[in-house]
């Protein structure tokens, strides 16, 4: 399974962007998905995570109030809404699913994590 990171691109401070994380012929229903992001020279670090009942959602500090995750089962699609975007959220953004979410030291965690995709790249910048 490939999971598919779009909708990266170059945004001004202050900007938005919107993420979308699909599996072509693959459901994501029954999985938990998350968000996770790598900028250059870091770790990578866990952004965002939706259960598979799509009733808890989880947030790294850093992006809580300007991130907001969500699906759309009929899709099989799920979303990263970026607002008030900031230079330190330049990175590449990659999804992944697994059997579920949890918060860890104020950073959003996936558990058993087990189909990944390629990333897409954000850049925020003026």
């Amino acid at each position: 399974v490939q999971l598919q990171a779009s909708g990266g691109g170059l945004v001004q401070p202050g900007g938005s962007l919107r993420l979308a994380c699909a599996a072509p012929g693959f459901s994501l229903d029954y999985y938990a998905v998350a968000w996770f992001r790598q900028a250059p020279g870091k770790e990578r670090e866990g952004v965002s995570c939706i259960d598979h009942s799509d009733v808890k959602t989880y947030y790294t500090d850093s992006v809580k109030g300007r991130f907001t995750i969500s699906r759309d089962n009929a899709a099989d699609t799920v979303y990263l809404q970026m607002n008030s975007l900031k230079p330190e959220d330049t990175a590449v953004y990659y999804c992944a699913t697994g059997f579920s979410c949890a918060i860890a030291a104020g950073e959003a965690i996936l558990n058993h994590g087990d189909y990944w995709g390629k990333g897409t790249l954000v850049t925020v910048s003026s």
